[in-house]
C-alpha cells in the first residue's frame, strides 16, 4: 500500500510563509537531529531522508513555487516549466489551469482552496526526571483567533461588503490574445480585491479588517516518558487559524531537558559514577546507590579495576511509546586516599610488604605511585 507523503513544511515545522533562512535553519537542526551517524533509533533514517527531501524543494524558489502550486505532485511527477515535455504525467485539467489560471471543470474559473494556517512553535523545559518518566506541563503562547465580533468576517456586524467594481465581482481579471494555437485567455487574480470579488467599506473595529486578534493561549500538554532533549511534539490544529475558516496549523512544541547533577543520558541509558575506596575495590563490597527510581543494591566485585562499569537492567530511559526501558550504567571510580593517618600508614606498609617482601621508605614512595598509577 502506498504511503501519503507529508506536507513539506510539517516535515520542517515551519509556515508556509517562511523565508529563506527560517527553512535553512530548520533543515540543519533536523539534520542533525536525525542524521543517522548521530541518531541511531529506530526510524531516523527515514526521516533524515525525509527533512532532506523536503528541503531540497522548498530551498529552490521555482520547486517551491511549483510546490505551493501542485502540491507533490509537483515533484512526483516531474513537472518543470520547460516546453510541453514538462506536463508529462499531468491531465488535461492540470495543463488547462497552468495556461488559463483555472480548472477545466471549475465555473468561471473561480477555484476557492481551503487554506490551512500557519504552524507556530514554542519551547518547554524539563528536568531529566521528567522526561524519564513523563509529566504534564502548562505552555502559555500567542497566537491569533477568529474575531468574537465579526466571527472572523473582518467586517462590522450588520454590514455587508460591496462588490468589487474593477473585476465585477469574479475575482479574476482577463486578458485575451492571439497566438499560435488561436485566441487564448490569461487569467489573473484581481489585485484590488485579492480575488474575493468583493471588498471590506466597514472593516470591524476590533480586529480591523483581519478577522483575528492576538491572544495568549494556554494549553495543559502531556509530555511521553523518554522524550529526549531537543525532540519536538506536534500538537495538531494548535497553530493560526486559517484563512477563511480554513484549518488551522499545528504548534510545535520544542523540548530542552536540563542537565541533571550526577546521571548523564547516553540514549536509553543513564550513566552515573560510584566512587569506592581502594578497600573496596580489592576485596569487593556489597552497596545501595540512589537511582531515579530509589534505592538500589549492587555487588563489587572483589579486584574491581578503576572505571569497571556495573549494568543495573530496567532502571535507565523508557523507550518512547513502549514498556521497555534501557539500564543504568553505573561507573566505579576507585578513589586514592591521599592524607592518610600513621595508622593507615602503618597498614599500608604491612600490605606493601606482603607483595614485594622487605620495603625501604624508597620503595614505598615507589609502590603508591604504583598503586596511583594503576587506579588512576
Amino acid at each position: 500500500m502506498a504511503t501519503t507523503k507529508r506536507d513539506y513544511y510539517e516535515v520542517l515545522g515551519v509556515g508556509r510563509s517562511a523565508s529563506e533562512d527560517e527553512i535553512r535553519k530548520a533543515y540543519r537542526r533536523l539534520a542533525l537531529q536525525y542524521h543517522p551517524d548521530r541518531n541511531k533509533e529506530a526510524g531516523a533514517a527515514e526521516q533524515f531522508k525525509e527533512v532532506k527531501e523536503a528541503y531540497e524543494i522548498l530551498s529552490d524558489g521555482e520547486k517551491r513555487s511549483l510546490y505551493d502550486r501542485f502540491g507533490h505532485a509537483a515533484a512526483d511527477r516531474g513537472f518543470t516549466n520547460g516546453g510541453f515535455g514538462g506536463f508529462a504525467g499531468f491531465g488535461i485539467e492540470d495543463i488547462f489551469e497552468s495556461f488559463f489560471g483555472q480548472s477545466a471543470g471549475t465555473a468561471g474559473g473561480r477555484r476557492n482552496r481551503v487554506q490551512r494556517g500557519a504552524d507556530l512553535r514554542t519551547d518547554v523545559t524539563l528536568t531529566l526526571e521528567e522526561a524519564v518518566f513523563g509529566t504534564e506541563k502548562e505552555i502559555t503562547y500567542p497566537k491569533h483567533e477568529s474575531c468574537a465580533r465579526c466571527t472572523g468576517r473582518g467586517i462590522e456586524p450588520g454590514k455587508q461588503p460591496v462588490t468589487c467594481t474593477r473585476c465585477n465581482g469574479t475575482g479574476e481579471l482577463r486578458r485575451t490574445h492571439q497566438s499560435i494555437f488561436g485566441q487564448m485567455v490569461n487569467v489573473s487574480m484581481c489585485d484590488r480585491c485579492r480575488g474575493e470579488g468583493t471588498i471590506i467599506q466597514d472593516p470591524c473595529v476590533e480586529c480591523r479588517g483581519q478577522g483575528v486578534v492576538r491572544v495568549t493561549r494556554t494549553l495543559r500538554v502531556s509530555i511521553p516518558a523518554g522524550i529526549d532533549d531537543n525532540s519536538q511534539i506536534r500538537l495538531a490544529n494548535e497553530g493560526e487559524p486559517g484563512p477563511k475558516g480554513g484549518p488551522a496549523g499545528n504548534l510545535y512544541l520544542l523540548v530542552h531537558v536540563q542537565p541533571h547533577r550526577y546521571f548523564h543520558r547516553q540514549g536509553n541509558e543513564l550513566l552515573v559514577e560510584l566512587p569506592i575506596n581502594v578497600a573496596q575495590a580489592a576485596l569487593g563490597d556489597e552497596l545501595e546507590i540512589e537511582s531515579l527510581d530509589g534505592p538500589v543494591g549492587i555487588k563489587v566485585p572483589a579486584g574491581t579495576q578503576n572505571g569497571r562499569t556495573l549494568r543495573i537492567r530496567g532502571k535507565g530511559v523508557p523507550y518512547l511509546r513502549e514498556q521497555n526501558r534501557g539500564d543504568l550504567l553505573v561507573r566505579l571510580k576507585v578513589s586514592i586516599p591521599t592524607d592518610l593517618t600513621s595508622k593507615q600508614r602503618e597498614l599500608f606498609k604491612s600490605l606493601a610488604e606482603t607483595f614485594d617482601g622487605k620495603v625501604t621508605p624508597q620503595e614505598n614512595k615507589g609502590f603508591f605511585d604504583k598503586v596511583k598509577d594503576l587506579l588512576g
